[in-house]
């Protein structure tokens, strides 16, 4: 059975992992800004405040030992211990950070220590990266999973280290820590996306359905029909789990697809647009277009000169 989320994941090829312990002295409070990278910490010890851009002031998470959040897309975020509330946008951050063999000390360097966290990013390796993670939630908390504080740590020692084939050994621990913490929190995703629609059976069997069959004539009334639903239910609960439309998440997986294999150069352009559902490589020429910004011709031949417009091979979200 397709397992969505496993292949969204795939598509994103997590790589060039950075980790860093961080302790704390109380009072502290800290801004972190936008840096262009998915982010992630858990905490070791201890226990901290967190807000997240773009989120209700009210959502304010205490983040407690064992605690995971991931934050796959870059969105500024704020910390600070108990005792206080994280910083808003606007407001000053006047809290010392002084760096540390491994990593950073916060507040007080002669205080007590009563947070300790390892935190670190990632660099998405797909240049699909925006596109994908869109699917995702805004963010990810995990609470009283020790398979992923695990995890982390073998990611944060294997990236220290200097052993034959670290960078494939990273690769699959950060992809197998990714889909850990979707899953872990599928049932209390807290923002729409993929993994909230897979927490829903009703949903993840047309999703599943999708992802399997992409070449299929789908339309809303079919995909409803896999959901056991109506029409206008299934359309309803997909757009508010997802966060977008039933047909709009499709054409999405199909122009992910579509330009995955273009990479790869190993199928036709017209064999490519039969296996995302298209009769003709006029219709997908046209839809491929409106989607990505050119013609599925040019991005193949950017892309074998290695570089396709405003995309990197190795973009950092």
């Amino acid at each position: 059975m397709i397992d969505p989320l496993a292949e969204v994941v795939s598509l994103l090829r997590p790589q060039a992992p950075f980790s860093k312990l961080v302790v704390a002295s109380a009072p502290w409070a800290v801004r972190r800004s936008e840096t262009g990278r998915p982010f992630y910490f858990v905490v070791l010890e201890g226990a901290c405040h967190l807000t997240i851009d773009g989120a209700s002031r009210s959502e304010t998470i205490t983040v407690q030992p064992g605690d995971f959040v991931l934050l796959p897309a870059a969105r500024g975020f704020a910390t600070s211990s108990l005792d206080r509330q994280p910083p808003r946008e606007d407001e000053p951050v006047t809290t010392p950070i002084v760096p540390m063999p491994g990593g950073a000390r916060i507040g007080d360097p002669d205080g007590k220590v009563d947070l300790r966290m390892l935190v670190g990013h990632c660099v998405l390796g797909s240049p699909d990266a925006a596109l994908l993670v869109s699917l995702l939630p805004q963010w990810v908390h995990v609470r009283g999973e020790s398979r992923l504080s695990t995890l982390v740590q073998l990611v944060g020692d294997e990236s220290r280290a200097h052993r034959p084939a670290r960078e494939i050994v990273m690769s699959h621990l950060l992809e197998v820590l990714l889909i850990e913490a979707f899953r872990s929190t599928a049932s209390t995703a807290e923002t729409p996306g993929l993994v909230r629609g897979l927490a829903d059976p009703k949903l993840a069997q047309a999703l599943r359905r999708m992802h399997e069959a992409p070449a299929l004539p789908w339309t809303v009334v079919e995909l409803a029909k896999e959901a056991s639903m109506s029409r206008s239910a299934f359309f309803e609960r997909f757009s508010r789990a997802i966060g977008v439309a039933p047909m709009a998440y499709l054409l999405a997986w199909r122009m992910a697809l579509a330009k995955q294999w273009l990479r790869q150069r190993e199928l036709s352009i017209a064999e490519i647009a039969e296996r995302v559902g298209y009769s003709a490589v006029g219709p997908f020429g046209v839809a491929f277009t409106r989607h990505v910004g050119m013609p599925p011709g040019r991005f193949a031949r950017n892309v074998a000169e290695h570089l396709a417009p405003n995309e990197s091979m190795n973009v950092e979200v």
